[in-house]
């Protein structure tokens, strides 16, 4: 087999790839988020405040985030914001709070608290309209991630010159998504095996899920890959990775067979930015945690100039 670092992997760009990111911006921003702060004390702490956020997102659907911040600081805090994985829920960062952040773990559509309206499941979001690029619900998920940076970087609590992201998985590649769409926001990028690069690719190069999705949608729908492949195209983190310019760090397990190695690796060549990339030989999707996590935190302290 390949190796991973030089597998061939091509993402065609769409022409009208930028237009149609411009307008899906466009009609995200036209509507008013009405962002609402809920503090929640059966949750807080003597020294960590919880909150809930709630803001309206693409095709006014209401999303969530989970918020800690510690109680003794005073100004506004640099921002940490987590984008959680495909399965996994969002919790509650005190962890990061105690750092001294504004800690922020994101309920995206589908996710408990923020899946009353659009709901596809697991499996099931990977293909959920997957064959029309205006409907298929990735569309709206990556603008519940753009929106609530926009939120966040509003808050007076918040230091929007000190906004950082990260995640693995599916956060790891909406991570740098955000990078790319919100340029002038998002300071620095924690990456671990970023899913959604490469994604016509990555079903020939593994048969777990998510990726199975596909290629058990095509085995039924045979007559549609044609389709699916041009909307994928559009939606693909490596045709965005050249907008993101905040520093990133990426890490990957070289034995992964959930979001394959060579799609990290795909991704990572497109990044025209500050990058570094930490691979670990032995790891699979976890990407090289628990011990990685020193490293992330002491990436984004750094980026942000937070001394915890």
């Amino acid at each position: 087999m390949t190796e991973p670092q030089r597998a061939h992997i091509e993402v065609p760009r769409p022409p009208d790839f930028d237009e149609f990111w411009t307008e899906t911006l466009r009609l995200a921003e036209s509507i008013d988020p009405e962002p609402r702060l809920i503090e929640r004390p059966d949750l807080s702490s003597p020294e960590i405040l919880v909150t809930e956020l709630r803001y309206v997102s693409f095709g006014h659907v209401e999303v969530a985030a989970w918020c800690a911040r510690p109680r003794t600081t005073t100004g506004p805090l640099p921002v940490a914001m987590h984008i959680p994985g495909y399965v996994s829920e969002p919790a509650i960062l005190k962890s990061w709070a105690r750092r001294g952040y504004f800690a922020v773990d994101l309920a995206t559509r589908g996710k408990l608290r923020a899946n009353a309206v659009v709901n596809p499941g697991f499996p099931g979001l990977l293909v959920d309209n997957i064959v029309d690029r205006y409907s298929y619900t990735y569309r709206g998920f990556y603008m519940d991630v753009v929106r609530g940076i926009d939120v966040l970087a509003g808050l007076g609590e918040t230091d929007e010159t000190r906004f950082g992201v990260f995640g693995s998985s599916q956060g790891g590649g909406l991570g740098l998504l955000a990078g790319a769409l919100r340029p002038e926001t998002v300071r620095c990028i924690a990456s671990g095996c970023p899913y959604l690069c490469g994604i016509a690719d990555a079903p020939r190069l593994t048969h777990s899920y998510p990726y199975e999705e596909i290629n058990e949608f095509l085995r039924i729908h045979p007559e549609q890959a044609a389709a699916l492949g041009e909307t994928v195209s559009y939606y693909d983190v490596v045709n965005f990775a050249p907008a993101v310019r905040a520093p990133v760090f990426m890490h990957i397990g070289l034995e992964d067979d959930v979001c394959p190695p060579e799609t990290g690796f795909a991704v990572f060549r497109e990044l025209d930015c500050p990058k570094e990339l930490a691979t670990f030989p032995g790891a699979g999707h976890d990407a090289g945690q628990p011990g990685v996590q020193q490293r992330i935190e002491e990436f984004m302290d750094k980026q942000l100039g937070v001394r915890a």
